[in-house]
């Protein structure tokens, strides 16, 4: 499970050091890809591959799983950590999320998620004042 709130720093081969806590979990390979709300999601190789099993059961004549489907595997890229706990983001990846050098990383219980610093703080900030009301809308039976 993917926790807490990181805030590396992207250099200018564009990679980025994952947090040490999430290292040992996505040290086999990982996918990024086109998450929503312009960020990044990254899965393990393990969790992307189940990921990948689910939505197989999603019917292709469906046009919004099409669409869906299209743009999250169109945009995923395999990747290995390097030997420091660096991950190259390739650069349509780094455009989409319009990443800068601050970023933030979120663990996101079953994912990790890759935001540029500005757009996580507004995304916080808009978000932050209406949690504790909608997790009775949200997640029915949970809390």
């Amino acid at each position: 499970m993917f926790l807490g709130t990181h805030t590396p720093r992207l250099d200018d081969k564009g990679r980025i050091f994952l947090p040490a806590k999430f290292r040992d979990d996505l040290q086999g390979g990982l996918v990024i890809t086109k998450g929503q709300d312009r960020c990044l999601y990254v899965w393990s190789r393990g969790d992307f591959e189940a990921l990948t099993d689910r939505v197989r059961q999603a019917p292709f004549t469906n046009k919004a799983s099409r669409d869906f489907l299209r743009v999250l595997f169109s945009g995923a890229s395999d990747e290995i950590p390097d030997k420091q706990g660096r991950v190259t983001i390739p650069p349509v990846l780094r455009e989409y999320a319009r990443l800068q050098r601050d970023c933030v990383v979120i663990g996101a219980m079953d994912r990790v998620e890759i935001w540029d610093a500005e757009a996580w703080a507004a995304y916080s900030s808009e978000h932050e004042e209406s949690f504790a009301s909608m997790s009775e809308e949200v997640i029915d039976g949970v809390f």
